[in-house]
């Protein structure tokens, strides 16, 4: 049977594309395509960029899901910061007329909206539907923004009186806030994942795969220096898959790799598999993550990753499975990399087919199972 009407309000970047079809960010919109078949209608509320569309985004398959677009709103500047002010009273005002009728509310943090999103779901909305908060972040950061920091907070009080789903399981972790798996593949991309994956050898040279953003909180500096220390004959391919303000700089550091380095801007979920299914490491050694969910598409294929003990990577990640940088212990990200190419065939193949566990959690199935039994209970 299905529910009535599904609300998610995001900060999702939404576009035009060439043909004027509004794409979203793919993550989120294949998210979206898959619940669509659970809720007679699902509304997203997110930002529509002016911008050109990168080719990450998708369009959004099932009928019933309609876009209310908002301005887009933060930024890095104080200005731009500042500037969400004159935009409250509108996405208010299409929060409140999109959810009339709602069976579920689905609210998306951190980001600069739940400021304001979070007080008015907390005090002002007479609550006739399931509400509940998803904290895409770093549950466990140390040192986050202070906006992150204040919806944290509001949200481990429990202000809003409603369940949070968050990344990692955690020592002391609140009753209302619940471990869920980010959803990003089907049944069948695991079933064509332990295909390749078993058919895949661990013979230098290797092909090593990086996915994110180009820059160095996602540590690709760091990555390239540790490349550069490793034999050089053993790499046959490095795959960037991502953009960033430095590409030009990065790629002008990876000049040491001659041809082998890829450097492809976003691409189309398709071929960020097939990336995967050919690479038999998959680096990552971020300095701050929640959980990236390109850890478990890379885990999809047996790509063994050697990742930062950042977030809650390390409750999916460990030594049985990949290789692990401590960001503040004594190994540098090199000599972890290092180690890693240096590990006999048996050892890897070990880890590349235990890897694939990793990702089984984090199907779309999986994930609706968790709402219903923990979310969706009425």
């Amino acid at each position: 049977m299905k529910r009535k009407k599904l609300v998610v309000i995001s900060h999702t970047s939404h576009y035009k594309n060439a043909d004027n079809r509004i794409v979203g960010w793919g993550a989120t919109v294949n998210e979206l395509n898959f619940l669509a078949d659970y809720w007679d209608e699902v509304v997203h509320i997110g930002c529509l960029h002016q911008e050109k569309a990168p080719k990450s985004s998708l369009p959004y398959t099932k009928a019933n899901i309609r876009l209310v677009t908002i301005p887009p709103f933060g930024g890095k500047s104080l200005a731009s910061k500042l500037l969400i002010v004159t935009k409250i009273p509108r996405i208010i005002r299409e929060v409140r007329k999109n959810s009339a009728n709602a069976s579920e509310i689905h609210l998306r943090l951190p980001t600069s909206i739940g400021l304001f999103l979070l007080p008015y779901f907390s005090f002002f909305v007479k609550r006739n539907f399931t509400f509940w908060v998803k904290y895409a972040g770093n549950w466990h950061q140390k040192h986050p923004p202070l906006s992150y920091r204040l919806q944290r907070w509001w949200l481990k009080k429990n202000l809003a009186k409603c369940k949070v789903t968050i990344n990692g399981y955690w020592s002391n972790q609140p009753n209302h806030c619940l471990s869920f798996e980010n959803p990003c593949l089907t049944e069948q991309q695991i079933l064509d994942g332990v295909i390749s994956a078993k058919a895949k050898t661990f013979e230098p040279p290797y092909v090593f795969a990086f996915v994110g953003r180009l820059e160095d909180a996602k540590g690709v500096t760091n990555l390239l220096t540790a490349l550069q220390k490793i034999p050089q004959e053993i790499i046959k391919k490095v795959h960037f898959v991502g953009d960033g303000k430095q590409r030009e700089m990065y790629i002008k550091k990876a000049q040491f790799l001659g041809d082998k380095a890829l450097f492809y801007g976003f691409l189309e979920s398709e071929t960020v598999h097939a990336i995967l299914k050919e690479a038999h490491f998959f680096l990552l050694p971020s300095q701050s993550e929640g959980f990236p969910k390109v850890i478990a598409e890379a885990a999809c294929y047996g790509a063994i990753p050697v990742v930062s003990n950042v977030g809650s990577i390390t409750h999916y990640i460990n030594t049985s499975n990949g290789f692990i940088w401590k960001i503040n212990g004594k190994e540098s990200y090199s000599e972890v990399l290092n180690i890693a190419v240096s590990t006999d065939v048996e050892a890897l193949k070990s880890k590349s087919q235990a890897v694939i566990k990793v990702a089984k959690k984090f199907t779309f199935f999986e994930y609706l199972q968790k709402l219903k039994e923990n979310i969706l209970i009425a």
